[in-house]
C-alpha cells in the first residue's frame, strides 16, 4: 500500500497529554469505552429487564453500534491515516475536541430526555463536520482519489437522516433504511481498506518473503457485486436477487482470502485478527443466503457482520494504529492482545454459531457473549489507555 509519509514538525509546547495530538486518540478512547458502556446497558436492557426511558431500546442498540461505536472507530483511523495519505495536519487541538465532544455528548443526550430531533440534529452536525474535516486535506493537495472516503462519510449522514426521519414517522420503514444502509456502509469500507491494508500488513509482517495473490476480476466485480446486494437487500431484502448476489459476494470474497493466505499470519495476532474478521464477513453473506433457503433468524447474519466482522476488524485496526503512531513496535505488540483477540472471537462465535446448533439455549448464548464482549473491550481499554493520552515514544507529534 503506497502512503506518503511525512514528518510534520511539531508545537514547541508538547504538553503532559497528547489526547488532543491525533484523530486516533480520543475516539479511539472513545470507542473502547463506549462499547463497555453501552454493551452494559443493554445486558441491563435485555437480559435484566431494566426500566431505561429511552426510545426503542432494540433500535437504540444497533444504531448506537453502527452510528456510535464504529462511527467513533472510523473518524479516528480516517484523520490518522488522512495525515499519512496527504502530509497535511488534520484535526488536532481544540477543534478535534469540538467534533470529539460532538459525537460523546451524542451518545449521552438519549438518555436525558430531550427530544428526538435535538439527537438528530446533533448526531448529523457530527457527521456532516467529520466529512468536512477529511475533505479538507484531500483538497489542498489535490487527493481526488481518495475523496471516496468523503463520499462515503456523506452516505452515512444521509443514512443516519433517514434512519431519524424513520423514527419520526416521516419515512415510512426509514428506520430500516438508515440501518442496515449504515451496516452495508461499514462493510463497504472494509471491503475498500481491506483489499489496500491486509495484504500489505500481511507480506510485511509476517516475517518472510512472500507474494500474496490479487486477482484483477476479484477487485474489480467485488464492490460492484455487494453494492448492488445492498442496495437489492434495501428495497426486496431476502429476494432472490439479493440472496442470489449475497452467495455471489460470499464466493468472490472467499476467492480473495484464499489469495491471501499464508500460513505466517496464525503467529501474529495482529495480523489473523483482520483475517478472521473478513472470514466473519463472508461468513455473514452465506448465512444472508440460509435465511433464505433455511429460515434461520436474520439477526444471526446481522451479529455475523457486526460482532465478527465490524467489531473484530475495528478493535485490530485500533490496536495497530495506536502502536504505530505512538511510535512503537508494531511487530512487538502487548501479548495480551492475543487473548482480547481471542475472546471478541469467541463471542462472535457463541452469539451466531451456537444458536444454530441449540436454538433453546439463546438467551444463555447471548449473555455468554455480551459478557465475552464487555471483558474484551475493558482489557483493551486497560491495556491501551495510557498508550493513548501519554506523548509518543519517539518525541514526534501525533
Amino acid at each position: 500500500m503506497a502512503s506518503v509519509i511525512v514528518d510534520i514538525a511539531p508545537p514547541k509546547n508538547f504538553g503532559k497529554f497528547s489526547f488532543l495530538h491525533l484523530g486516533f486518540r480520543p475516539f479511539f478512547i472513545g470507542a473502547g469505552i463506549f462499547a463497555i458502556i453501552a454493551m452494559l446497558l443493554w445486558i441491563g436492557i435485555y437480559n435484566l429487564a431494566w426500566n431505561i426511558q429511552i426510545y426503542s431500546p432494540i433500535t437504540w442498540h444497533a444504531h448506537e453500534m453502527i452510528y456510535g461505536y464504529s462511527m467513533a472507530v472510523i473518524a479516528g483511523f480516517l484523520l490518522t491515516a488522512i495525515k499519512n495519505w496527504t502530509g497535511k495536519q488534520t484535526l488536532d487541538g481544540y477543534p478535534l475536541l469540538l467534533l470529539f465532544s460532538l459525537w460523546a455528548v451524542t451518545r449521552i443526550l438519549p438518555f436525558i430526555g430531550v427530544p428526538l430531533t435535538v439527537i438528530a440534529v446533533s448526531d448529523n452536525l457530527f457527521l456532516l463536520l467529520l466529512a468536512v474535516a477529511i475533505f479538507w486535506p484531500f483538497f489542498k493537495t489535490k487527493s481526488w482519489k481518495n475523496m471516496i472516503f468523503v463520499a462515503v462519510v456523506l452516505l452515512f449522514l444521509a443514512s443516519n437522516i433517514i434512519f431519524y426521519l424513520g423514527m419520526l414517522d416521516v419515512i415510512p420503514n426509514g428506520t430500516y433504511y438508515g440501518l442496515y444502509a449504515g451496516l452495508y456502509l461499514i462493510i463497504t469500507l472494509i471491503l475498500i481498506m481491506g483489499r489496500r491494508v491486509i495484504p500489505f500488513f500481511i507480506e510485511k509482517g509476517v516475517g518472510y518473503p512472500v507474494q500474496l495473490n490479487n486477482w484483477s476480476w476479484v477487485d474489480k466485480s467485488n464492490l460492484v457485486v455487494f453494492l448492488s446486494f445492498a442496495l437489492a437487500d434495501l428495497i426486496t431484502p431476502n429476494s432472490y436477487l439479493s440472496v442470489g448476489l449475497a452467495g455471489l459476494s460470499a464466493v468472490i470474497n472467499s476467492v480473495r482470502l484464499a489469495g491471501w493466505h499464508t500460513k505466517g499470519i496464525w503467529e501474529k495476532p495482529l495480523l489473523w485478527v483482520l483475517y478472521v474478521a473478513y472470514a466473519f464477513i463472508i461468513f455473514g453473506l452465506i448465512l444472508k443466503v440460509l435465511v433464505f433457503v433455511s429460515g434461520i433468524s436474520i439477526y444471526l447474519a446481522v451479529h455475523a457482520f457486526a460482532l465478527g466482522g465490524v467489531a473484530m476488524l475495528t478493535v485490530g485496526m485500533m490496536a495497530r494504529v495506536t502502536l504505530g503512531h505512538t511510535g512503537r513496535n508494531i511487530f512487538s505488540p502487548p501479548k495480551a492482545l492475543w487473548w482480547i483477540f481471542i475472546l471478541l472471537g469467541c463471542s462472535a462465535v457463541v452469539r451466531v454459531i451456537l444458536p444454530l446448533l441449540d436454538n433453546s439455549l439463546y438467551m444463555t448464548w447471548i449473555a455468554i457473549s455480551q459478557g465475552l464482549w464487555v471483558i474484551a473491550f475493558s482489557w483493551f481499554i486497560y491495556i491501551y489507555f495510557l498508550m493513548l493520552i501519554y506523548p509518543r515514544t519517539d518525541g514526534h507529534y501525533g
